[in-house]
C-alpha cells in the first residue's frame, strides 16, 4: 500500500492518472489531492479537479495551490488542452469541498499526520513540491519517493529542449531534481511510448459512464494532439502512476538530473549524469520504455472498475 498525495494541473491526461490511482484502492491510499497553475490558471485547473472528482463521487480531499511559477510569469498551454484546460466533456458544474489552507501547507500537515511515509505525484510544475521542500525540510525523511511527470534527456515539447512542465517553473524543478529525496522521472523519453491508439479509444466509446468520460476527453486530447504530430495519443502523466502500480512495465536508467533555470533558449532541458561513477547522487531513475500494450491494459482495466 502506498500512500499518495498527487499534485496537478488537470489536464486530460492528469484526470486519466487520477481515475487510475483511485481505481486502485488496495495499492493506493490516496491522502489529499492539490492543484497548480499549469496547463491553465490555478482557477480553471482547480474547477477541473472539482468536476473529475465529483463526477467520479471521490471523497479525497482537495487544496488548491500556487496560482504561478516560484519566479517566472505562469505560461499556460490552451493550444494542448483547450480554453478551459480540459475541454471535451461537459460538466454541469456540481461542487466538491476544496480545503481552506493553501496548497503547500495542506501538502505538509498531510504528510506530518501520515503514520506511513507519504509517495508524491507530481503531474504538472513543481513549484507546490519546491515551496514544500523549502519550507519544511523536517518533513523530508517522511517522503518515501516522487513520481513525476517532465522533462526528457533527449528532446522538448514546449521548445526543442524543454518539456511544459519543467519550462514552466524551472526554478522549481532544479530544487526538487537537488533534493536528494528519490525521484522517479516519467520525461518524454517514455511518456511519448505510452500512446492510446485511436481504435483503442473508440473502444471506451458508450462503455460505462467513467469509461465514456474517458473516451470524451481522449478523443479531444488525440485531436488536439495531430497538431503536434501525433496519430496516436501519449498519455504522459498517467504514466507517473502506473509505473507506482506496476513498476514491471517500465526500463530505465539512474541519473543525477539537473535543469537549466535562466532565460536562454535552453531555459527548462533537462539534463543528466549517467556516468557510472558521478560526482553527485543519482537519486532519479529516468525511465526510458514501457510495455505499451501493458500500460493501455492498466487504463482499460481502472475504467472497467470505476464503472462497476
Amino acid at each position: 500500500m502506498k500512500h499518495l498525495l498527487i499534485d496537478c494541473d488537470p489536464g486530460h491526461d492528469d484526470a486519466l492518472a487520477i481515475m487510475a490511482a483511485l481505481a486502485n484502492p488496495e495499492s493506493f491510499n490516496i491522502l489529499g489531492i492539490t492543484t497548480i497553475g499549469g496547463n491553465q490558471t490555478l482557477k480553471k485547473v482547480t474547477e477541473n479537479a472539482k468536476n473529475i472528482l465529483s463526477f467520479l463521487n471521490a471523497k479525497v480531499p482537495l487544496a488548491a495551490g500556487q496560482a504561478g511559477p516560484l519566479v517566472k510569469p505562469l505560461q499556460t498551454a490552451p493550444e494542448a488542452h483547450g480554453d478551459s484546460g480540459m475541454d471535451g466533456p461537459y460538466f454541469d458544474g456540481a461542487d466538491y469541498p476544496i480545503a481552506s489552507t493553501n496548497g503547500v501547507q495542506f501538502l505538509a500537515e498531510k504528510i506530518r499526520t501520515s503514520k506511513d511515509k507519504v509517495t508524491l505525484v507530481a503531474l504538472g510544475p513543481l513549484t507546490n513540491i519546491a515551496l514544500l521542500i523549502k519550507n519544511y525540510p523536517e518533513l523530508l525523511p517522511q517522503i518515501n519517493e516522487i513520481s513525476l511527470m517532465g522533462g526528457g534527456i533527449h528532446h522538448g515539447n514546449q521548445t526543442s529542449l524543454a518539456e511544459f512542465n519543467i519550462y514552466v517553473d524551472p526554478d522549481a524543478a532544479e530544487i526538487v531534481f537537488q533534493s536528494g529525496l528519490p525521484i522517479i522521472m516519467s520525461g518524454l523519453d517514455v511518456t511519448e511510448k505510452a500512446e492510446i491508439t485511436v481504435a483503442e479509444i473508440n473502444q471506451l466509446k458508450n462503455q460505462g459512464k467513467v469509461s465514456q468520460l474517458a473516451y470524451e476527453l481522449l478523443s479531444f486530447y488525440n485531436q488536439s494532439g495531430r497538431q503536434f504530430g501525433f496519430i496516436n495519443s501519449p498519455i504522459h502523466d498517467l504514466c507517473a502512476v502506473v509505473y507506482l502500480l506496476k513498476p514491471e512495465l517500465f526500463k530505465g536508467s539512474y541519473a543525477d538530473i539537473h535543469v537549466i533555470t535562466d532565460d536562454s533558449t535552453a531555459r527548462g532541458l533537462t539534463y543528466g549524469d549517467f556516468r557510472r561513477i558521478a560526482p553527485e547522487s543519482k537519486n532519479t531513475l529516468v525511465l526510458e520504455d514501457v510495455d505499451r500494450v501493458g500500460f493501455v491494459e492498466v487504463l482499460k482495466e481502472a475504467l472497467v472498475r470505476l464503472d462497476e
